[in-house]
């Protein structure tokens, strides 16, 4: 009869799971100890036994120039896994990790390989299993089924036979998902391997710890497959043909695994990381000291929280409590009270309002908004707030050593507050490390004051420095991005870039970072991608703003290092002629998106602006590179069929004719000066009262310097506003207050002496204008007055009730 491997299938992070293993491990001492683990860490298996401070994970990455993908394999000491490591080498068996590396495409879609979810398109069968057990077994939720099936204290016989009839009929023959069936065909080739071992008298051959769904699949295939060594992929980018799509890059492919320190946070379900089992501190103290101990620090630590957190936790209520969990315990046939019982009796005893969300222990995933705070502070508690430490020695990335070179370099600490003048090249250089560690997402690195835009001017920026428990970890998975800090950044934030999918927003933020952090030259294949996706952002109002920063950077920022960068031709070049196009057909434009899309006219006109100066200056030099690759006269004919378009906005249209008056003379065929004034007061002329200021606020922002000072355009105004009648007046009065706020305050005092001499006023003070005299209402109070009066008037007219000639108007004026 041929042998049997002895495969146990387990739930990862199980303490009852874990003492099965143990207890096999020792009662067969089997010559070898295969587990479910990335099998590229095999050659650093002593890495796992350095006296680490759990829990740690085996972080795996796969990083490309157009892929980045990373999965954890993390150990708790509870956890079936770490056992099967410990006690294996305590009864001196060989130890194998034989499942694929987590940077297999077969990973590409999970982040945790101890994750407890069979898979997400072929779990249809295992959730309706588990759905009939709750039902039959009246339990809330699989992970209480998972308690009262499992953790309630039986012997190792019993718990095993329980584990193989539960997986066997949770997997039945379901064939599962093509990263599954790979990663089950790597492991049984691996157990397939081992049982053509020789192996010592007195000695089981091999026993195997795998996830319990993967279990009754393994013990089918290892059989007939050839018994040589199973050799480990090499990492590609192929998909694995499953809905997914083809990320092949020509880029180098950097790829590898470290040791990293982890947390009980990060390992906890509830925090929607679909760990093995939930509140990893709870189970940790079962580990330690079993059901009742855990129960007893469960609850002293829970009413301490609440009590610190001003929330109901009276000796009463540690009472009731106890209590109930005895009673749920009995009335569920628990031995002891398990983990839901002491929950649902939490809930019952504390817990006086109607709930809003169900009890967080029922479900997976993210505590759900409306939860109870004293049930959120229970599981928080029972999540733990445990975190491990690495051994000193423990091989890391060449990033860690290169990130510690730099601050040293510059003389940073990583400690309190820094503040740093921009205008000083140390300083700069400082700014620089900071905000590329900013852009790895390094804990304890933050900016709390600056100025957000890389050419803001201000030159003051203070960062809070710190070096928190998680810090290391966070700084140990940046190294998959590259092995210096610059090379890292910059792959980070050409990922954060490509995450923008096209939208201009964040796109200009990204390279508004680039321009902090120093990181100008950014991959070819990456151009090509923000070229092709500024084509694709449907709104000119958000590619108004993101043009001015960019087209800012690139025109001044030598001190950043980004000045003539080719991502901001490329972008900006793309932008350009998206901006026209969008610009072109008559569209409405919102309040709320009218500063936007005057920032749009303004980008554009400083784009030509340029552009046409730099051609002038190079004019005599036919060699002479272009400054930008577009065409300032397609702009100009776009701003011109604008203005002349009726159905067009008027703030659009307003701005559009600024546009090119700004224009006048830079570019050819330029129109005579007086023309243009001439055609700014036509187009006032031909719009209603209540939209006049929002033309003319396009005018103001796009051409203040050509119009404001313009003695014909300040007649014209002067003559447009007179011509108004009471109603008009009080209806145009918001938006033309509004145009000349785009004014600064000394053109507005030149633009009143104006109005002075027009009224023969020259003797007065500008102020004149804009006082309120003693007992004189304001002009457009004294408008609205009117145009009320005159309303009652024309109702008395209607009823043949007329005024004689001596009555007064309502300021004291006499009215005919």
């Amino acid at each position: 009869m041929t042998q049997q491997p002895h495969i146990v299938g387990v739930r990862h992070h199980s303490p009852a799971c874990a003492r099965l293993v143990a207890e096999r491990i020792r009662t067969l001492r089997p010559a070898h100890v295969l587990i479910e683990g990335p099998a590229d860490f095999n050659e650093r298996l002593a890495e796992l036994y350095l006296p680490h401070q759990l829990p740690v994970a085996i972080y795996s990455y796969l990083s490309g120039d157009e892929t980045h993908r990373g999965s954890w394999s993390p150990f708790a000491e509870h956890s079936p896994e770490w056992q099967a490591l410990q006690v294996a080498r305590e009864v001196g068996a060989q130890v194998r990790f034989i499942d694929l590396p987590a940077w297999h495409d077969a990973f590409s879609r999970m982040e945790n390989r101890y994750a407890d979810v069979a898979d997400a398109q072929h779990e249809e069968r295992a959730e309706a299993y588990e759905r009939a057990l709750t039902e039959k077994l009246s339990v809330q939720g699989r992970d209480a089924l998972w308690d009262h099936l499992f953790e309630d204290g039986c012997d190792a016989a019993e718990l095993a036979q329980r584990l193989a009839t539960y997986f066997d009929h949770l997997r039945g023959e379901d064939p599962g998902s093509l990263g599954n069936q790979a990663r089950e065909q790597m492991m049984a080739r691996w157990i397939a391997w081992a049982m053509a071992q020789p192996v010592e008298p007195g000695r089981a051959q091999v026993l195997v710890v795998c996830g319990g769904y993967h279990a009754p699949a393994l013990a089918r295939l290892w059989q007939g497959l050839p018994a040589e060594l199973p050799a480990t992929p090499e990492p590609s980018l192929e998909p694995c043909n499953e809905g997914g799509q083809d990320d092949r890059a020509d880029a180098p492919l950097r790829f590898g695994s470290y040791l990293v320190p982890y947390t009980f946070k990060r390992l906890d379900a509830f925090a929607g990381y679909a760990s093995g089992m939930p509140s990893p501190a709870y189970y940790q103290w079962v580990w330690e000291h079993g059901p009742e101990g855990a129960a007893h620090r469960a609850l002293q630590h829970v009413m301490q929280r609440l009590r610190d957190k001003k929330l109901p936790a009276s000796t009463a209520d540690l009472m009731a409590v106890h209590l109930r969990a005895q009673g749920l315990a009995r009335l569920r046939g628990h031995e002891k009270p398990l983990r839901s019982d002491w929950l649902d009796a939490l809930a019952g005893a504390l817990v006086k309002d109607a709930l809003d969300a169900p009890l967080p222990w029922t479900y997976r995933g993210a505590i759900r908004p409306g939860t109870d705070p004293v049930l959120v502070q229970a599981m928080d508690v029972l999540a733990g707030d445990t975190v491990g430490r690495l051994a000193p020695g423990t091989p890391q990335p060449p990033l860690v050593a290169a990130v510690a070179a730099e601050l040293a370099a510059h003389g940073i600490v990583l400690r309190g507050q820094l503040k740093i003048d921009l205008l000083a090249d140390a300083d700069r250089a400082k700014s620089r490390v900071l905000h590329r560690l900013s852009i790895l997402r390094l804990p304890g690195v933050r900016r709390t004051q600056g100025p957000k835009l890389a050419m803001s001017g201000e030159r003051t920026e203070v960062w809070s420095l710190a070096e928190p428990l998680e810090q290391q970890a966070a700084l140990i998975e940046a190294g998959a991005w590259g092995a210096s800090l610059h090379d890292a950044a910059r792959a980070r934030l050409e990922d954060d870039l490509r995450q923008a999918q096209g939208r201009i927003g964040p796109l200009a933020d990204g390279l508004n970072q680039a321009a902090w952090a120093g990181l100008s030259a950014l991959s070819d294949s990456l151009l090509g991608e923000l070229q092709g996706a500024i084509a694709n952002e449907p709104r000119f109002e958000a590619l108004g703003p993101a043009l001015s920063v960019l087209h800012t950077l690139l025109r001044h920022g030598q001190m950043l290092g980004m000045a003539d960068a080719p991502v901001l031709r490329v972008v900006i070049e793309s932008g350009f002629d998206r901006a026209l196009w969008l610009l072109e057909p008559p569209a409405a434009v919102t309040p709320a998106d009218m500063d936007a899309h005057l920032q749009g006219h303004l980008a554009l006109r400083r784009i030509v602006a340029d552009v046409l100066a730099h051609a002038a200056d190079t004019s005599h030099d036919a060699d002479a590179p272009k400054l930008l690759d577009v065409e300032p006269a397609r702009a100009l004919a776009v701003w011109q069929r604008k203005a002349a378009d009726a159905s067009a906005a008027p703030v659009s249209r307003g701005a559009a004719l600024g546009a090119t008056l700004s224009l006048a003379g830079r570019a050819a065929h330029a129109q005579p000066h007086d023309a243009g004034v001439n055609e700014a007061m036509q187009l006032l002329h031909s719009l209603p009262a209540p939209v006049l200021g929002d033309a003319l606020t396009g005018l103001l922002a796009l051409a203040r310097e050509t119009l404001s000072s313009e003695p014909a355009f300040v007649a014209g105004m002067d003559r447009t506003v007179q011509a108004l009648d009471n109603a008009d007046f009080v209806r145009a009065m918001p938006s033309l207050r509004a145009a000349f706020a785009w004014l600064p305050p000394q053109e507005r005092g030149l633009l009143a002496e104006q109005v002075l001499k027009l009224h023969d006023a020259a003797h007065l003070s500008r102020r004149a204008l804009t006082a309120t005299h003693s007992g004189e209402a304001a002009p457009e109070a004294l408008a609205q007055a009117r145009m009320v009066e005159d309303a009652v008037l024309a109702r008395l007219a209607a009823w043949g009730v007329t005024l004689d000639n001596n009555d007064k108007d309502f300021d004291g004026s006499p009215r005919p």
